[in-house]
């Protein structure tokens, strides 16, 4: 799917709003040690929305970033396939996720799955699963 077909799903001010809503989670992160907040917003395919922020520990090794926060709380309300997620954090341009969670969020998505990475300062960039993981490892590989 080219990025141009991505667009068509979402106007500017669904993205704007989408990115507000996960800017404004910003705030609920717990980042006591690294001070680097991220959140990210998730919309099923039922349209439902979830939230989830990066939560650390002491234990540095038992953190959990946002996108692998919410989507095990999506999962767990039964969600099968993300239709929108948008991540969010400080960086000065649009966020890019760790590699564990892009091999996460390849496991709930496919070729309409439309990817947000963006910033407080609502720079943004629109992917595709395959964009943000290519050559990645999935079921058909077992």
């Amino acid at each position: 799917m080219k990025i141009s077909d991505i667009k068509m799903k979402l106007t500017e001010k669904e993205i704007s709003n989408y990115i507000d809503e996960a800017n404004n989670m910003l705030k609920n992160a717990y980042v006591p040690y690294s001070k680097f907040p991220v959140a990210a917003l998730l919309i099923d395919e039922q349209g439902r929305k979830f939230k989830g922020v990066n939560v650390e520990n002491a234990s540095y090794g038992l953190g959990i970033c946002a996108e692998r926060n919410v989507i095990p709380t999506a999962v767990s309300e039964g969600m099968k396939k993300i239709r929108f997620l948008v991540i969010t954090g400080g960086t000065p341009e649009p966020i890019s996720p760790c590699g564990a969670c892009r091999q996460v969020i390849y496991e709930f998505s496919d070729e309409e799955t439309v990817i947000i990475l963006t910033n407080k300062e609502k720079k943004y960039k629109i992917c595709s699963i395959k964009e943000l993981l290519p050559y990645a490892f999935g079921p058909e590989d077992l």
